[in-house]
């Protein structure tokens, strides 16, 4: 059977366990077309590029699937008419990613403790800029003369 990825976003006023279960039916229907879903993966609330339908957010959810293009599709035309699925997509890929996903791997590499990388110095390239809303529109010099 060929291999596909999909993953889908959900929208986010639904809570994490309402994203699992969205992700548990979809599991069902695949497996009810004769194909089984090897990983899921949820990437959590996530901030999108763009606005869908009102939602600066998402819940992201992957799954890896070993199915049969028909139960692709119904999967899919199930994820079309249920209004807590903003977008989906799926590829077929020649093989599964045995571990995590990139995106894991990347939220595994930002749990680390960041290293210290000291005060933050300012450059001493010269005199400091002047901003017009610095000035009070003198040009450094006094108009009394007074001062030398």
């Amino acid at each position: 059977m060929p291999y596909y990825e999909s993953v889908f976003i959900a929208r986010q006023d639904i809570s994490a366990t309402q994203a699992e279960a969205l992700a548990e039916t979809f599991e069902k229907v695949i497996a009810d077309g004769g194909g089984s879903v090897s990983k899921r993966e949820s990437w959590g609330l996530r901030t999108m590029a763009y606005k869908i339908k009102k939602n600066r957010k998402g819940h992201y959810v992957l799954l890896n699937i070993d199915a049969p293009a028909p139960a692709v599709h119904e999967m899919e035309r199930q994820m079309r008419i249920n209004e807590d699925v903003l977008r989906y997509m799926t590829v077929r890929v020649e093989e599964l990613e045995a571990g995590p996903s990139a995106i894991m791997r990347n939220r595994d590499r930002d749990d680390r403790p960041r290293r210290d990388r000291g005060p933050r110095r300012d450059h001493d390239d010269g005199p400091p800029r002047r901003h017009a809303s610095d000035d009070s529109g003198s040009d450094g010099d006094s108009k009394d003369g007074d001062e030398a």
